[in-house]
């Protein structure tokens, strides 16, 4: 493809995160094999601001390919890049670039938020059109903005995609736009090895980019209330000359320059502070800082929570919410601040800076976090978004107005005939055992005897439906009823809505529960069918219904590994695909099958989305017994992970590891159940006593 990158800013060298963020963006995309360019301009034009940004290159090792008329042309790292430095007329070089280069698509980002390029590239007509966000405040809707605008609002309407750099942006465009938005990795890092810099030894408490937005009121504060501590301050995009004034009066406080290499910095960073009064989109530094073991102290606020990756120190704040109708010297919106209680950031900074050993955990706890997001992320989910962008028709791929909060899925089973859906259903069902089933969709189990003591409901993992578990029927003891859980969806429930969301398919299974509830039962889950029973346990108990004797939970890690879980992006369509495939209890006849493939991916990818969305909120223990079981061999659920559930009962609990991997269940089956039968066994026995 070629990309060309409608860059309103300083594109290099700069040291703000969007400029940075954008700079890695086109760099990952040339060493994917595309094309890019960027035009991009000077924070003020003209022939003075020229030379200095020639003396920076120079300094830079940087030799230009040519500068004419105003214009400096340059690469960097493989990407061809347009300054406009004193060329009067930034549109019409733009505009002269789209013709001359003739780009696959246009990029646009909210470094441009008078929509100067954008309006431009729109105005291209055949080229699509991508919008990045990456800061709420330069969106012209929502309570985060700076300066509301309808028909700004209206410009962003005609792009073909809109991209947020969190999960928080991408919601937040949904919600107060109505404005079909995706999130995807767009804040890139640069590669590593990130050396491990973080000591408790370094010479400042940091804050970078000082100003009213970031929290400059928060820093002056702390440097006031603890003078025996060192702080550094360093100024980039946002600091105007009261800023610098404000931080020289603190004899504590030093001003640092910004550097190319931010290891300069962190190597003098005993703490890094965040203190953000506005909705960050994310922070790449809070990131950039904990790949390095520096601990970060951040605002609970925007997409800083992402940023953390789930690492303890996150203080709430009193958020900016209105903007003068004003810009300062820098070009940024003048903020009216509200006063903020420091006395949580002061207690924060002193127990880190008093505790050696805490430091030295929180450190190791912040870089394993960043380091495991790290060796995750990559640039090929935006390269295939941009991909299926280029290769649809553009009325197709538009991003329209939605409804905030309504459901945008299409399903393809409702374009079928009800004869063809009654015909796939049947093909589906093939897999499974035909039994009498209670007139319970939810729960289509075989009637239970007499002889059943209690009732063992089963939820199964991600892609799969009640079929699997109808082979326990002939394994387990006529004491134990064996009742399978199905989700919408999937087999007989097929012409049904996927549930998308973890509460909403707690509430639906705990009412499809509630006639089957006579005798006693327990829950049994694996994989994301664990976290299911669990969350409804907790319904259950929280609503004051009757609780399972047992909860048995297989292959998963303990809740709490989610709390403050930060969503990843969606697999493409080809990654999922081949994730489907790797499903067991789908049959060969659908996964061959192009037109049944169509049909059934939407319910696919309903379900693997709610289990990679559930973030897990604290509370207190359950009052049931609690059998963890796992494989020995399986890649990603360790036994830590699983004995770590001991601590959602109050009651017994059992640990069971098998041989195996993650589906033991299926490949060690026999031993499996066995281990199931008597740990049933015991339960029944302990309810006689």
């Amino acid at each position: 493809m070629r990309i060309l990158l409608a860059h309103n800013s300083l594109y290099y060298p700069s040291h703000g995160g969007g400029d940075k963020s954008n700079r890695l963006l086109m760099e990952a995309l040339q060493q994917r094999g595309h094309l890019p360019r960027v035009v991009a301009r000077l924070a003020n034009f003209g022939l003075e601001e020229q030379e200095r940004f020639l003396g920076d290159l120079a300094a830079r090792g940087i030799v230009p390919d040519r500068v004419n008329s105003g214009i400096v042309v340059f690469h960097h790292h493989g990407v061809e890049v347009h300054v406009v430095a004193s060329y009067p007329n930034l549109r019409a070089y733009f505009a002269r670039q789209i013709e001359e280069f003739i780009p696959s698509v246009v990029l646009a980002s909210t470094d441009d938020p008078a929509q100067v390029m954008l309006e431009v590239a729109l105005r291209a007509g055949s080229v699509p059109v991508v919008y990045l966000v990456r800061t709420t405040l330069a969106v012209p809707f929502g309570p985060d903005c700076a300066f509301p605008s309808a028909e700004k609002t209206e410009v962003l309407r005609r792009v073909d995609g809109v991209v947020g750099v969190s999960q928080y942006v991408a919601d937040y465009v949904r919600r107060w736009s109505g404005i079909q938005a995706v999130h995807l990795p767009i804040s890139l890092l640069e590669p590593g090895p990130y050396p491990y810099l973080g000591n408790y030894d370094n010479e400042f408490v940091t804050l970078v980019n000082p100003c009213a937005v970031k929290g400059i009121s928060i820093f002056l504060a702390l440097a006031e209330r603890m003078p025996e501590i060192l702080f550094a301050a360093v100024p980039t995009w946002g600091s105007n000359s009261a800023d610098l004034a404000a931080l020289r009066q603190y004899p504590n406080i030093s001003i640092l320059p910004p550097v190319d290499n931010i290891d300069e910095l962190f190597r003098r960073t005993r703490v890094l502070l965040v203190p953000s009064l506005w909705a960050e989109a994310r922070s790449r530094i809070v990131v950039e800082a904990m790949l390095r073991g520096v601990p970060v102290i951040a605002s609970n606020i925007g997409g800083i929570p992402e940023a953390k990756l789930g690492v303890d120190y996150l203080i709430p704040v009193r958020p900016i919410v209105k903007y003068r109708p004003t810009l300062d010297e820098q070009m940024v919106p003048v903020a009216e601040v509200p006063e903020q209680d420091i006395t949580p950031w002061e207690n924060a900074l002193k127990r880190l800076l008093g505790d050696r050993s805490h430091y030295k955990e929180l450190s190791r706890q912040s870089r394993e976090a960043a380091l495991q997001y790290a060796s995750n992320l990559s640039v090929v989910p935006f390269e295939n978004y941009l991909e299926k962008i280029v290769n649809s028709p553009k009325h197709c791929t538009a991003a329209t107005a939605v409804t905030p909060g309504a459901s945008t899925l299409q399903y393809p089973l409702e374009r079928l005939s009800p004869e063809k859906r009654r015909l796939l259903a049947l093909r589906l069902k093939k897999r499974s055992e035909t039994a009498p089933a209670v007139s319970n969709k939810w729960f289509p189990c075989k009637s239970v005897s007499e002889a059943a003591r209690l009732r063992l409901f089963c939820f199964p993992y991600a892609g799969a439906g009640a079929s699997v578990f109808y082979g326990w029927y002939e394994k387990l003891p006529d004491r134990i009823a064996v009742c399978p859980a199905r989700f919408p969806g999937r087999e007989s429930r097929l012409s049904e809505a996927p549930l998308r969301r973890m509460d909403e398919l707690v509430e639906g299974l705990a009412g499809g529960l509630s006639p089957l509830t006579d005798r006693p039962f327990a829950f049994f889950g694996h994989s994301m069918g664990a976290v299911v029973a669990f969350e409804l346990t907790r319904f259950l108990y929280k609503s004051g219904r009757s609780l399972p004797v047992a909860l048995f939970v297989s292959g998963a890690r303990a809740p709490q590994y989610r709390h403050g879980h930060v969503p990843p992006p969606e697999p493409t369509e080809a990654e999922f695909i081949d994730e489907v495939r790797r499903l067991q209890g789908i049959p060969s006849e659908v996964l061959d099958n192009p037109e049944l493939m169509r049909v059934i991916l939407p319910a696919l990818r309903a379900d693997t989305a709610l289990y990679r969305n559930y973030v897990y909120q604290v509370d207190a223990p359950l009052p049931v017994p609690i059998c963890a079981y796992g494989g020995a061999d399986d890649p990603n659920i360790r036994p830590e992970h699983i004995e770590a559930w001991r601590l959602q009962t109050t009651s017994s609990f059992t640990l069971r590891v098998f041989p195996g991997g993650h589906f033991y269940i299926d490949t060690n089956r026999e031993a499996f159940l066995e281990a199931l039968t008597r740990d049933l066994e015991d339960i029944l026995n302990s309810l006689s006593r």
